[in-house]
């Protein structure tokens, strides 16, 4: 197996495991902020995987540099819906806001619905690397 195979595996991984994660999170009595920054990255971690493993290189460590690159190489180009895009943008912006900005509330029913963008966008994620 290549290095790149493995890291494929590990960060498709690293969704799954996140995701279900964020999905606990619901169930519990955890913060809306945990469980929307959760389900964030459950997304970021299928892009840079897709990424993976079609080999495109991002050339930044920045978050939005891979945002970048996913809305470049697959929305852009018609492989994956626009909608995916959407979603992405609309949890990345939250989770911006619940890590980073001061008195920013999220409802629990916010968090939910991040979880199922989430959800959504990692099995779509899977569908095109996975066939």
């Amino acid at each position: 197996m290549r290095d790149i195979d493995a890291l494929f595996t590990y960060r498709l991984r690293q969704a799954d495991e996140t995701l279900l994660d964020a999905e606990r999170m619901l169930d519990g009595k955890f913060s809306a902020r945990s469980i929307v920054n959760r389900a964030y990255y459950a997304m970021f971690y299928s892009v840079l995987a897709l990424l993976l493993k079609f080999e495109i290189r991002v050339k930044t460590s920045r978050h939005t540099g891979a945002l970048s690159v996913f809305d470049q190489e697959f929305v852009h180009t018609g492989r994956i819906d626009r909608s995916f895009s959407k979603m992405l943008h609309r949890v990345f912006e939250a989770r911006q806001e619940v890590d980073y900005k001061e008195f920013v509330e999220f409802s629990h029913d916010e968090a939910k619905e991040a979880v199922k963008s989430a959800g959504e966008f990692v099995r779509a994620i899977k569908a095109l690397t996975i066939a």
